[in-house]
């Protein structure tokens, strides 16, 4: 059984920084394109973050780009996201998800979050708060 356990969320000030893990098991997990997406209670859920199966391609939701960083290490089935200079408009829970199909998939599929397994974790709530 595919689980992914969020972890690493809290309250900071704006322009501080937390590191969010996300723990996988269930699955061969060097294999898998990743994701971070977010949501805000009422709104969209939002993919945030993805990082390719090998690790070595990444994108980021443009109002993230050089604020936050993905990454992951296949020997910890572990996939990170390192959250800089945050702003109260990063406050949201942040879920991590694996996508559907295994190996190396063009950018457009992995943008359309319908291309990755239901979200399933319990997240981890990031709150940016003065």
């Amino acid at each position: 059984e595919v689980q992914l356990v969020e972890s690493g969320g809290g309250l900071v000030q704006p322009g501080g920084s937390l590191t969010l893990s996300c723990a996988a098991s269930g699955f061969t997990f060097s294999s898998y394109a990743m994701t971070w997406v977010r949501q805000v209670a009422g709104k969209e859920r939002e993919w945030v973050s993805i990082i390719n199966s090998g690790g070595g391609n990444t994108d980021y939701l443009d109002s993230v780009k050089g604020r936050f960083t993905i990454s992951r290490d296949n020997a910890k089935n572990t996939v990170y996201l390192q959250l800089n200079n945050l702003k109260t408009e990063d406050t949201a829970m942040y879920y991590c998800a694996k996508a559907r199909l295994r190996g190396v998939q063009p950018w457009d599929v992995l943008y359309d979050l319908n291309n990755y397994d239901p979200i399933k974790g319990q997240g981890t709530q990031v709150t940016v708060s003065s």
